[in-house]
């Protein structure tokens, strides 16, 4: 997901866009340490993207 995109979304969008991808990024490093996954580099851009929303939500509170 872009920074672009990101800013598009409202607050509750982007609070529960949060709670999924976060849930996304447990599932897929549970699934990486029992058998490793086809494409490992995957857990670094969910990663990313947790960073990326919790930062804008950061951003919008401090406003």
């Amino acid at each position: 997901m872009k920074q672009s995109e990101i800013k598009e979304l409202s607050t509750a969008e982007l609070q529960e866009k949060l709670s999924e991808t976060k849930k996304s990024y447990s599932d897929l490093k549970l699934a990486h340490a029992i058998s490793p996954l086809e494409n490992p580099i995957q857990l670094r851009s969910v990663r990313r993207t947790v960073a990326r929303i919790a930062t804008e939500l950061t951003k919008r509170d401090l406003q």
